[in-house]
């Protein structure tokens, strides 16, 4: 896989800004991966294009969602969590990408969901983290992704739930069922560690 190929492709979709944003998540996923123990090279790929589709118009994203048969209710929800989905069907199609690994990757980095991989928390934290975010909240998450990445994913995601909550922002059912299930496996590895 070219690497080169892969970011001068997400350049052209995206604004500057965003590209730049890409490249501070493309960093801190390697960082995270070889911290945590994810695979890298892996990390590098779907971090460059997770943002692939992010400013693709609501119409084209709608296309590909129906056209792919990606869930429909994707559609009841804020237009901000379709370029996941659909950016990891344009990595399959457009680019060759056939590791599952990468494309759930790609798929979850915005809402998460149950049963993620190690590669699929390091993207999701290293896009909610990357050093030129600004907001309430992540310098603790911050913190939180030197020690444990469970723990801090688990934060990330109630912080986004409760932002969304404030908002008054319906929350794509996915999102709760990751952040549950990352909170029953938190809960049952401390009850194990105090019975030690």
């Amino acid at each position: 896989m070219d690497l080169d190929v892969l970011l001068q492709a997400t350049k052209k979709q995206l604004k500057p800004e965003r590209f730049e944003h890409t490249l501070r998540v493309v960093d801190t996923a390697v960082e995270l991966a070889k911290r945590f123990g994810a695979d890298p090279p892996k990390a590098k790929i779907a971090s460059i294009l997770h943002d692939y589709c992010k400013f693709w118009s609501r119409e084209q994203l709608t296309q590909w969602i129906k056209r792919c048969q990606l869930p429909l209710d994707l559609l009841e929800y804020h237009k901000e969590i379709w370029h996941a989905p659909v950016g990891a069907e344009v990595a399959r199609e457009e680019f060759g990408i056939v590791d599952e690994d990468i494309l759930q990757s790609i798929r979850s980095h915005t809402v998460g969901r149950p049963g993620m991989s190690t590669l699929e928390k390091v993207v999701y934290l290293a896009d909610y983290i990357e050093p030129g975010r600004r907001f309430p909240g992540v310098d603790e998450v911050r913190r939180l992704a030197e020690i444990d990445l469970d723990v801090a994913v688990l934060q990330a995601m109630d912080n986004t739930i409760l932002f969304l909550q404030s908002q008054q922002q319906p929350i794509y059912p996915l999102a709760i069922a990751a952040r549950d299930e990352l909170k029953r496996m938190l809960s049952g590895k401390r009850l194990r560690e105090e019975s030690v």
